[in-house]
């Protein structure tokens, strides 16, 4: 072969696989999503907005679209929760700990459902559960959350189930388990998703 035939096959080679990286790289931008996630994306983008009412219509997509979205329920529990819906985000969150035990945002949040209920022995079950699994909980929202959301750092899990422990010690007659201000303070535990 001569310098000019291998310049050539050299120059198709190279054709070759560089048309095949570009195929490759094209059709991995061009995946079709998976059922649900546009629908759980603009979800938590209304979530994060505080339209709470776009955020439980859109998981409501998104879990119609795909029942098995662990996510999906945990953010429409949360929705229901931010809607003071207590009783039915408490049913969600129920679901979502069925399918991933595990997480123990869930039973954090299930407890602030149980809070708002007025069912105080629950809430301090599903906070103290919650603890035991990931002490993270008790953090709270980030410094950057409250820089953009709040003026000052709310009650955490932790604060809200010491102070249940110490009233639920006291008499019936001399306990205050409903702090209203303080309690509709108390934020819900999102997964930090990057």
């Amino acid at each position: 072969m001569d310098d000019k035939s291998i310049r050539v096959l050299t120059w198709i080679t190279v054709g070759v696989v560089g048309l095949s990286l570009v195929s490759i790289i094209v059709g991995a931008l061009r995946t079709e999503p998976a059922p649900g996630e546009v629908a759980f994306k603009a979800a938590e983008r209304a979530f994060a907005d505080h339209n709470y009412a776009r955020a439980l219509e859109n998981y409501r997509k998104a879990l119609w679209e795909n029942p098995e979205s662990v996510e999906a329920m945990r953010g429409k529990a949360r929705s229901l929760l931010q809607k003071q819906r207590p009783a039915e985000a408490a049913e969600w969150f129920d679901r979502a700990i069925t399918e991933e035990p595990e997480f123990a945002g869930s039973y954090m949040n299930r407890g602030i459902a149980h809070d708002r209920l007025g069912d105080y022995k629950a809430a301090l079950m599903d906070y103290e559960q919650a603890l035991s699994m990931d002490d993270s909980v008790a953090d709270g929202p980030g410094w950057t959350t409250r820089l953009l959301h709040m003026n000052e750092a709310p009650p955490t899990v932790a604060d809200r189930a010491a102070y249940l422990r110490e009233q639920l010690q006291l008499p019936p007659e001399e306990r205050l388990l409903s702090l209203p201000e303080e309690d509709t303070a108390q934020r819900s535990y999102r997964r930090r998703v990057d």
